[in-house]
């Protein structure tokens, strides 16, 4: 079972960005302050979960958090600062739209870049070890799915539907075939 917390007292925001090795779209990330009592039977690191149980948590996520943010930083902007600023830029974005103000800002990972003077601690493996985080990677990986899916009817060919965007050798293959969109990042050496 996760944790529920990783203080006592501090207002907690978990922190989880999803999409950074995908050849196209946005990267998404998500801030989820949580209950300090909160526990759930099956949330963990939202790869670990069905689309289904997916679904399911981002409706109980968001009826119990005390406040919650997806923000998404575009493939233009990824090709400007590259793919880790990206990530943290949206993990900011996020966390000013929080409606709540945390004191500790718990990051999955093993580096971030200081919001404000917040204070912060990567943990890595951090969405199988923390609810608030593993929120944030359930509400980030959902968001990022379905803008992904709406994106595959317009370009039906690369089957986001299915990869997401993610470098799979059917993406490949159809950027090889078709040249790359305007959803791609042009930045990365498998749109090249």
């Amino acid at each position: 079972m996760l944790k529920s917390a990783f203080t006592a007292d501090l207002i907690e925001a978990g922190c989880d960005e999803v999409g950074r090795g995908c050849l196209a779209g946005p990267v998404v990330a998500a801030a989820v302050i949580l209950p300090k009592e909160f526990v759930h039977p099956i949330l963990t690191d939202s790869k670990r979960l069905s689309a289904k149980q997916r679904k399911q948590l981002v409706i109980e996520i968001e009826e119990q958090a005390l406040a919650y943010a997806v923000a998404e930083v575009s493939n233009q902007q990824i090709d400007e600062i590259n793919i880790l600023n990206a990530s943290f830029l949206a993990m900011h974005h996020a966390l000013n739209a929080l409606i709540i103000r945390p004191q500790l800002i718990l990051v999955d990972g093993n580096r971030f870049q200081p919001y404000f003077s917040v204070p912060h601690q990567c943990i890595i493996k951090g969405d199988q070890k923390y609810f608030s985080i593993a929120a944030a990677s359930v509400l980030a990986k959902t968001y990022r799915d379905n803008l992904m899916q709406q994106l595959a009817q317009e370009s039906p060919q690369y089957g986001w539907e299915r990869n997401v965007g993610y470098p799979t050798s059917a993406h490949r293959q159809a950027i090889q075939q078709h040249g790359i969109t305007s959803w791609h990042r042009r930045s990365f050496a498998g749109c090249k």
